[in-house]
């Protein structure tokens, strides 16, 4: 391992989950829902910014013609959710009759999640499936359907693969966990 700790702003940060876990477990995501929609010609719609490196890996795991429409979101204040969701680049097309696959990088309350699953279903799709890295069950809040999870973590703050503490660690290959020792 190259690092198992990293230093962000004020934080320090201990190795939770390896680069090469991730891989795998991303690739697994994408076979179990290709035998799904591979005929379906889904739409793809990560949530930015976080989920940017879980979704390109995702979807080039996954085995069928898609489409992609990015969205913007943003709800977090540094380590803490504000409870307020801010869409701020909807969707670019058309998704009415539609399958759409949400992706996620972590669901915690479910507060964004629920309320853009609301927003999507506005536009009438054919159905809407989620699908997220990580998810906090200790945290959520929101009775979702979750469709396809990665890993299920403690109820502690994580940086790396998309995720980020201030706008900073999203690059790292690996995610970290707030090191409290």
């Amino acid at each position: 391992m190259e690092n198992d700790k990293v230093k962000i702003h004020d934080k320090q940060f201990k190795i939770f989950i390896t680069k090469d876990e991730i891989r795998s477990r991303v690739n697994e995501l994408g076979w179990e829902i290709s035998k799904k929609y591979k005929d379906l010609n889904p739409v793809f719609v990560p949530i930015l910014n976080g989920s940017f490196m879980f979704a390109a890996d995702f979807v080039r795991a996954c085995n069928f013609d898609s489409d992609m429409m990015f969205v913007k979101i943003k709800s977090y204040d540094g380590m803490e959710s504000t409870g307020k969701i801010n869409l701020e680049l909807g969707f670019s097309g058309n998704i009415k009759d539609r399958h759409v696959i949400i992706i996620e990088d972590i669901i915690d309350t479910g507060n964004t999640l629920l309320e853009f699953i609301k927003e999507t279903k506005t536009h009438q799709p054919a159905s809407v499936t989620v699908v997220s890295l990580l998810l906090k069950p200790d945290a959520i809040k929101h009775d979702i359907p979750l469709d396809y999870i990665g890993y299920r973590i403690p109820n502690a703050f994580v940086v790396g693969y998309g995720l980020d503490y201030d706008d900073m660690g999203r690059t790292l290959p690996d995610i970290y966990q707030l090191d409290e020792d």
